[in-house]
């Protein structure tokens, strides 16, 4: 009887041990600090929680499990099951997302970059080349075009560009680079230092980015309307661990995929709107670049851009064209709808 007991004792033991492992933990990396850019992230961490029940759990880790360059090299080997990281930070190695950050691919708002991006990652392409990571797509992090913000005299005109040292990454970076300036690609947690230390005169980023880095506090000045283009940071999940889950965790994490990114877009619109505030907060001075500059900021870069990023994907042999004609044809469908 003695042992009988024991034997039971075992068995329940065991069996508690079997229902503490069947819950499932999942480590999201990302950097910096929470933001605007990182609430779907956390967003979807919540609702995945309550809808299995606390049974799966994601841990959002701002810069303690990876740097940013590194975070799809975590993805690769498996060391963390989220993470999110943006293409212009490698592009050898997600070439064909950075058809999104071309320069001045006319997309005019946070619904439109959305639209554009999803229909990126389905391309069957797309996912085989992320696939090579072990990596499945996600969820897309829209942001606002960038702009610039700088010390001292405004930079209105297009041949003070020639020189400007800024912090811009991908096809932002190349925009610069054509009406020469000097584009560096420092990950925006060194953006401040950069540019306390004379590394860069300006640094090119969207609003969020200004307020969480820093950068808006060393500024004299702020580009309303160059809008660039934007960079394009996907959030993704390891292959292996997205297979692993159970069809109820599986149906948690993709159905709440819409509802974070509602949530981040209703975020990022309050601080779009208080965006004005902010500037006076500081005392920054909103520069509007004047629409001929524009035109001859377009005109030099935004074409020879769009051409060589087409004939590199397509020496490569990867549908570059028709990777750019989705880009196209989305925007185009996207204002018909609205």
């Amino acid at each position: 009887m003695k042992r009988l007991m024991c034997g039971a004792a075992t068995a329940a033991i065991s069996l508690a041990f079997v229902g503490e492992a069947a819950a499932t933990e999942w480590n999201a990396s990302v950097w910096g600090k929470r933001r605007a850019f990182t609430e779907h992230v956390e967003k979807i961490a919540e609702l995945v929680a309550e809808k299995t029940g606390g049974e799966f759990t994601i841990n959002v880790s701002y810069g303690g499990l990876s740097k940013p360059k590194e975070n799809l090299d975590g993805i690769s080997i498996g060391a963390i099951e989220m993470a999110q990281f943006c293409a212009g930070y490698h592009p050898d190695k997600n070439r064909l997302i950075t058809v999104l950050e071309l320069p001045f691919l006319g997309v005019s708002n946070l619904e439109e970059e959305v639209a554009v991006s999803n229909a990126v990652y389905g391309h069957p392409a797309v996912q085989k080349e992320m696939a090579q990571w072990n990596a499945k797509l996600l969820m897309t992090s829209p942001m606002p075009q960038y702009n610039i913000v700088g010390t001292g005299e405004p930079r209105d005109e297009l041949a003070e560009f020639d020189g400007m040292r800024v912090r811009a990454t991908g096809g932002l970076g190349e925009a610069f680079k054509a009406v020469g300036g000097v584009p560096t690609s420092v990950p925006a947690t060194e953006a401040y230092n950069a540019m306390e230390s004379g590394v860069v005169d300006t640094v090119a980023f969207a609003q969020h980015a200004h307020l969480s880095f820093g950068t808006i506090n060393r500024a004299d000045w702020w580009t309303a309307n160059l809008n660039p283009g934007t960079v394009n940071c996907p959030v993704v999940v390891n292959t292996d661990a997205y297979d692993a889950l159970s069809d109820e965790e599986r149906a948690a994490l993709d159905g709440s995929v819409d509802e974070a990114i509602a949530h981040y877009l209703a975020n990022y619109g309050e601080l779009l709107t208080r965006w004005d505030s902010v500037l006076d907060e500081k005392g920054v001075q909103k520069v509007m670049i004047s629409d001929e500059v524009l035109a001859q900021f377009r005109e030099t870069a935004a074409v020879p851009a769009r051409d060589k990023w087409i004939a590199d994907m397509t020496a490569q042999g990867l549908p570059g064209q028709e990777l750019y004609d989705l880009v196209v044809s989305t925007l185009d469908k996207a204002r018909m709808g609205n």
